[in-house]
């Protein structure tokens, strides 16, 4: 049995008690009422918590918890403990992120009893995330990554896969080629164009510092509300160049993209400084995260979710876009557009 499908068999653990279960160990009392989160990674709910009502919350998100099941075998236990430390660090420096509730004995972190599953609760965050921001919100954004790389570099996660041609492109590469995942047709030249990309990019990732950053700092897992922006779902946290962090909420090429991330970089230098040379890993990076994506949707294909969601995913349409698009990437990096 594959490590994907035994993920499933693990997942069919978290049956209603259980998942009650483990939530009132972090000292709460659930009211029966659990709600299914959309998440394709692991299996997260809200659980609404009986509250003093002589006392009521403030907020109404205070009336619920979101209890988050890690996929078995994906992190380990020390992986998710870099993820909980960076998010206790932040929390500590007043940053607004969503760190897990601790357990009476102060651990953020715990297995079930009888299956191979991790789990942490938490506090419910309440926003929106737009589609795009103005000029204010692309400063307000540039502060809030700058504080939070502030303190990214202050510590170590030493488990923490590094983002660099190695740990996201040539490890992907070869879990595409496990997995079969290439047409015979097409492999050949998608391969190639991921270890030119990868080659030629190899001397700036070298160069650049590495720190913690969040990883995955698109629009998506940014909460607004009238309090500004929050960072949340670190799952994906590795140890990169802050770059990572953004290009992601802009993700553009063109001239706009460029003065937008100018009014982002121009917040964030007010409070630290950035290395503008490693802008040029922009277009790596982005190679990175398609056969990284396309890596992960391939590992996770016994899950019925991923077919469901992913139909394309292993056509021939697939896999000439995907080269198309590195293809754009090897110009850009080579210097022919």
């Amino acid at each position: 049995m594959s490590t994907q499908s035994q993920a499933e068999v693990g997942f069919a653990a978290l049956t209603p008690d259980r998942i009650l279960d483990a939530v009132e160990q972090v000292g709460v009392r659930c009211t029966g009422r659990v709600l299914p989160l959309h998440c394709m990674e692991n299996r997260v709910y809200e659980l609404e918590i009986e509250v003093d009502e002589a006392h009521p919350p403030k907020s109404p998100s205070e009336r619920f918890v979101v209890a988050k099941f890690y996929r078995p075998w994906r992190w380990t236990p020390e992986q998710i403990a870099d993820e909980h430390a960076f998010l206790a660090d932040l929390e500590e420096d007043e940053i607004p992120v969503v760190a897990p509730r601790p357990f009476p004995d102060g651990t953020t972190l715990r297995r079930l009893t009888d299956a191979p599953i991790w789990f942490a609760v938490f506090p419910k965050a309440g926003g929106r995330s737009p589609d795009e921001l103005d000029d204010e919100g692309l400063r307000r954004l540039g502060r809030l990554l700058a504080r939070m790389h502030a303190i990214g570099g202050a510590r170590p996660a030493p488990h923490r896969v590094r983002l660099d041609p190695d740990g996201y492109g040539r490890a992907s590469l070869e879990v595409l080629r496990t997995c079969g995942a290439l047409p015979p047709g097409l492999a050949p030249r998608y391969e190639a164009l991921v270890e030119t990309i990868c080659a030629a990019s190899a001397p700036a990732f070298a160069t650049a510092e590495v720190q913690r950053v969040h990883g995955d700092c698109h629009l998506g897992n940014i909460l607004w509300n009238d309090a500004g922006p929050r960072l949340i779902d670190f799952d994906d946290m590795v140890r990169g160049p802050c770059v990572q962090d953004v290009w992601l909420p802009v993700l553009g090429r063109d001239a706009e993209a460029r003065r937008q991330r100018g009014v982002l970089l121009e917040a964030y230098e007010v409070l630290r400084p950035f290395d503008y040379r490693t802008l040029a890993l922009i277009e790596p990076l982005r190679a990175l995260r398609m056969v990284h994506f396309s890596a992960w949707i391939a590992k996770r294909w016994s899950d019925p979710a991923f077919p469901h969601t992913f139909p394309q995913f292993g056509t021939e349409r697939w896999w000439q876009d995907q080269i198309e698009g590195l293809a754009e990437v090897r110009d850009i990096v080579e210097g022919r557009s």
